[in-house]
């Protein structure tokens, strides 16, 4: 008999294939706004590239915490134009992020570019809020902070932004522990078309969520885009 989290890791398997829409609870059509994309970042604190083996060793004990970045490359949300800016939501859960046989409450802590004016910094919490479905229902905070965010092809990518500090590399083939690994969770947001990534650094040590963490060295990030028509 098929263990049902190794075929939903083929299932995931072709979605992150052949699907703009990577694990977001909104269709990109529901946004508002003439349309926005981007590049985007995001980090676990449990291997999202992965065999069925090494995540079931994993559920509800690892993967209950994330970062995701989003930076605006054109466009705008709900009319207001948003080039230039970023975003970051810092997530803390009370059980695996992505596990589709848990319902995961969660709160969140959104960094917004300094550089926003107020009309701009709503329509960023609203961006994020929309594109990661009932992930950020709960947000304890928003603060404003410089944001530094930077995406490269292949899953290399940087954030930096207040107390997140996020990097990642590509993965090689010294990534395969196992030999069945596959996008086992994908993406928390909508719209995304990303690469699976390792993290070289991963930490959050800010106020609001009760925890800090550090977590590098997963298989646990993604690195593309994001686009909203």
């Amino acid at each position: 008999m098929t263990n049902p989290r190794t075929a939903r890791a083929r299932i995931v398997t072709l979605a992150v294939a052949g699907t703009a829409l990577l694990g977001g609870r909104l269709a990109a059509a529901d946004a508002p706004g003439g349309g926005v994309s981007g590049t985007y970042l995001e980090a676990r604190t449990a291997d999202v590239y992965t065999g069925p083996c090494f995540a079931n060793s994993e559920v509800n004990l690892a993967g209950k915490e994330a970062v995701l970045a989003w930076h605006v490359e054109r466009g705008d949300w709900d009319g207001v134009p948003l080039a230039g800016l970023s975003v970051v939501a810092v997530v803390s859960a009370d059980a695996t992020l992505g596990d589709p046989f848990a319902q995961p409450r969660s709160r969140s802590v959104l960094l917004v570019d300094e550089r926003a004016d107020e009309e701009q910094r709503a329509a960023l919490v609203e961006m994020a809020k929309g594109l990661s479905g009932g992930l950020l229902a709960d947000v304890i905070s928003i603060e404003s902070a410089p944001v530094e965010m930077a995406v490269e092809h292949h899953g290399h990518g940087s954030v930096r932004a207040g107390e997140v500090a996020l990097r990642t590399r590509s993965l090689h083939e010294g990534d395969h522990l196992c030999g069945n690994e596959e996008v086992y969770y994908p993406p928390l947001a909508a719209g995304v078309d990303a690469h699976p990534a390792v993290t070289l650094e991963h930490t959050w040590s800010g106020d609001g969520l009760g925890k800090s963490w550090k977590s590098p060295d997963k298989r646990g990030a993604f690195a593309g885009t994001f686009t909203v028509p």
